[in-house]
């Protein structure tokens, strides 16, 4: 999975017209990032609180469709040491209305990774697109019985009982995130390694509890040999950057997810760190810059 052998990794067959991984090494630390798809959302969902004339123009300075948007959906597989770490498992194929998505596990075959050589999973949270892949028919067999999937304890206990009361999502989202995330929970409780705030799944792979956009959304930071990158979840969408404080329609509680987004930028701008997100366009390698309040996303040069 290194940088300097991924062109010989794949079967095949496999070839697509568009890169759907990307390695990036970070010190010792290998770093694959994924396409699991994409998902088709509303636009207005990207921005609930913000006027619509705001939206329609920063969607038309981007160059973006002012309706309906195509969502990027990223996993990152981490190896360090001796363990292999999904982050995130992406949507899974249980749904045919999102025919363009649930990738990652053909993805993880075609870059040469075996379902059954992952050591352990981290969950940034437990949304349908971050759990889903688990559920894919078939894969739960070709797991290791010794997985352990690291997710914060407040965000399992979350969605025994989920509050939806200050999210924005378009129906049948909810009811589907519930039975999803339950479903999820029956099959995978045994797995589960919960922790609190921190925990160091690896040497290197520290997850860290921001809360925010769920009660236990977490973040990945990755460093080695004083390289850093930080996988940061659904804590910054595409729109953060230039807008900061505009709230998500799938945030549980969307001030403090704006606290967090905020934070973590600047905090990024400071250390010049790599950043990747769920939903920034793939590979979403970037930096973060200061723009006076806001910030620039400055894509990271590929590394060929």
């Amino acid at each position: 999975m290194s940088v300097d052998n991924i062109s010989s990794l794949g079967t095949p067959g496999l070839d697509e017209l568009v890169p759907s991984r990307y390695a990036q090494q970070v010190g010792d630390i290998e770093v694959l990032v994924i396409s699991d798809g994409v998902l088709p959302i509303p636009a207005p969902v990207m921005a609930t609180n913000a006027d619509s004339a705001a939206l329609s123009t920063w969607l038309h300075d981007m160059f973006l469709p002012p309706d309906v948007l195509d969502w990027p959906l990223n996993v990152v597989v981490v190896r360090s040491g001796e363990q292999t770490i999904l982050v995130d498992a992406g949507l899974g194929v249980e749904f045919p209305d999102f025919p363009r998505t649930g990738q990652t596990v053909h993805r993880l075959e075609a870059a040469g990774i075996d379902p059954a050589s992952v050591t352990d999973v981290v969950l940034t949270h437990m949304h349908m697109d971050h759990v889903g892949g688990l559920l894919s028919e078939g894969l739960k067999a070709r797991l290791r019985p010794d997985l352990q999937i690291h997710v914060a304890a407040r965000e399992a206990e979350f969605w025994e009982a989920p509050d939806f009361s200050k999210t924005a999502m378009p129906e049948p989202v909810p009811d589907t995130l519930r039975r999803v995330a339950s479903q999820f929970l029956g099959e995978y409780r045994g797995y589960l390694r919960p922790f609190e705030t921190e925990h160091e799944v690896a040497p290197g792979v520290l997850i860290s509890r921001t809360g925010g956009h769920t009660p236990g959304h977490s973040i990945v930071r990755v460093e080695s040999r004083g390289e850093k990158l930080t996988f940061a979840g659904d804590a910054v969408f595409q729109v953060g950057f230039d807008n900061p404080e505009w709230q998500n329609g799938f945030e549980h509680d969307p001030e403090e997810a704006a606290r967090v987004r905020v934070r973590l930028l600047q905090e990024l701008a400071g250390t010049g760190e790599s950043l990747v997100a769920t939903h920034l366009p793939f590979p979403s390698v970037c930096h973060v810059a200061a723009a006076g309040d806001v910030f620039r996303c400055v894509p990271a040069v590929w590394d060929y």
